[in-house]
């Protein structure tokens, strides 16, 4: 059991984690691929998940700031669909890449759009969880 702040830590360490490996695969996969056309469309691909992303965050920080101020278990980062969600897309992605279901520049240019947006939730959720301390 953690408190509620301690959370927004956990969430942050988990975004900031899955953000990490997809970009390593998405800058890895790059290699071959490095193009302005490329870069923009993982720019793109960026800011679409960023705006979702970003909201998902202030979504969860209202969610875990609003729990009552007793221990907490610690997957409450998350909600239920939050959790779905992530699975899904965790197991697709692995499904697509280990069946070579795309080419390799298509999982260039998107893991490496949806990782930096993954990676900067992280770091927003950091942000969070500092500032709620310095609110305590």
């Amino acid at each position: 059991m953690v408190r509620n702040r301690t959370l927004l830590l956990l969430a942050s360490i988990v975004w900031l984690m899955a953000g990490f490996n997809i970009v390593r695969i998405g800058f890895g996969a790059y290699a071959d691929y490095l193009s302005v056309f490329d870069i923009g469309c993982s720019l793109v691909i960026f800011v679409l998940f960023w705006q979702m992303f970003s909201k998902l965050v202030n979504k969860h920080t209202r969610r875990i700031s609003s729990m009552d101020d007793e221990k907490q278990y610690f997957w409450r980062f998350f909600d239920l669909k939050s959790f779905c969600i992530m699975a899904i897309m965790m197991g697709g992605g692995i499904t697509i890449r280990t069946a070579h279901l795309l080419p390799d520049v298509c999982i260039a240019v998107f893991y490496s759009g949806l990782g930096v947006a993954l990676f900067l939730a992280g770091v927003k959720f950091a942000v969070k969880y500092v500032r709620q301390g310095a609110e305590a």
